[in-house]
């Protein structure tokens, strides 16, 4: 007879716990040190916050690793939420294969041709 073992549902409970924990307080270390660094104005939209609204700035990482937290700030930007969420959801397009160009500098657009024909069409010619 086979036993599937029960999970420790509260060992896995401290765990995610402690990882979020961790997350938290690594965040705040560097989004610290970045407002300290920064002035508050969005790196995309030129946005600027004060003490009432800087709730609302985000620390963007260019590099998108969020453990890469240089002590000098270079892998930082602060970005309003609206522009950190544009950014993310450009990356996830562009992972998806849309949106962005390739790397290789070679179009990788469409290659349908819609009116490839239509000089031929309006001059009276049949189409090839």
């Amino acid at each position: 007879m086979n036993r599937r073992h029960k999970p420790d549902s509260d060992k896995l409970d401290r765990l995610v716990a402690d990882v979020q924990r961790a997350r938290t307080e690594r965040e705040r270390g560097y989004r610290a040190q970045a407002l300290k660094m920064y002035p508050w104005i969005c790196g995309r939209c030129r946005r600027e916050f004060d003490r009432t609204t800087v709730q609302e700035l985000t620390v963007h990482h260019r590099d998108h690793n969020h453990d890469n937290n240089p002590p000098d700030g270079s892998n930082w930007e602060l970005l309003c939420i609206y522009c950190h969420d544009n950014e993310h959801a450009r990356l996830v397009d562009a992972a998806a294969g849309g949106g962005m160009p390739a790397s290789n500098g070679e179009d990788s657009g469409a290659t349908h041709k819609p009116f490839a024909e239509l000089d031929a069409l309006l001059k009276g010619k049949e189409p090839r």
